[in-house]
């Protein structure tokens, strides 16, 4: 009886300790976690968008196959992998490089650059990238540090929610402006305005 008693008792207290515990360790992993409720008129993309991360690590954090999202849905929000002060350099970058281009060209020169800190074969910040020697030209003329206006921080911000969607161009450049015959070996991914994307 009382080996009962006491099994009994053993089991009351473990089951009360997991009453108490459980909920403040559950709690601590929700304060981590940043939630957005969707709102009519949202998509994927611009949720990805405002929040500075990629629609398809959006997706992947919340098991999304599909793009389809409905008002009220809760959807995880994952952690920014790009900092503030990349993101501006990235947006010089791209004022600096696709002045007078396309919009969707301007988009297409950030992610170049994108692809490249994915890329084995270049460095693998942002930072990195962008100063490599004898890469861009607005790094050896000065231009990158020009303030970048609104529709070059725009085009940024859509290119790192696209990350991982676009064709996996590495390089750009003008045929007008350039005598390099080893761009013009690489494989054309597309044309936007008077710059030649390729890999």
């Amino acid at each position: 009886m009382n080996k009962v008693v006491l099994l009994l008792t053993i089991f009351l207290m473990t089951i009360q300790f997991f009453q108490i515990d459980q909920p403040k360790s559950y709690a601590q992993i929700r304060e981590n976690v940043k939630v957005y409720e969707v709102e009519k008129g949202d998509t994927l993309f611009n949720i990805a968008v405002r929040s500075g991360i990629s629609e398809l690590e959006l997706k992947q954090a919340n098991f999304k196959k599909t793009d389809h999202i409905v008002p009220g849905e809760k959807l995880i929000i994952p952690e920014k992998k790009i900092t503030d002060h990349e993101q501006d350099l990235l947006a010089r970058l791209v004022h600096a490089e696709a002045k007078g281009e396309p919009y969707a060209g301007k988009i297409a020169v950030a992610l170049v650059v994108l692809n490249r800190v994915k890329s084995d074969k270049f460095p693998d910040t942002i930072q990195e990238v962008i100063y490599e020697e004898r890469q861009f030209e607005p790094v050896e003329n000065g231009s990158i540090n020009q303030p970048a206006n609104e529709e070059s921080k725009k085009a940024v911000k859509e290119a790192i929610a696209l990350e991982g969607q676009d064709n996996g161009s590495l390089f750009f450049f003008n045929p007008e402006k350039t005598n390099s015959k080893w761009l013009r070996t690489r494989t054309v991914t597309t044309v936007i305005g008077n710059h030649r994307f390729a890999k």
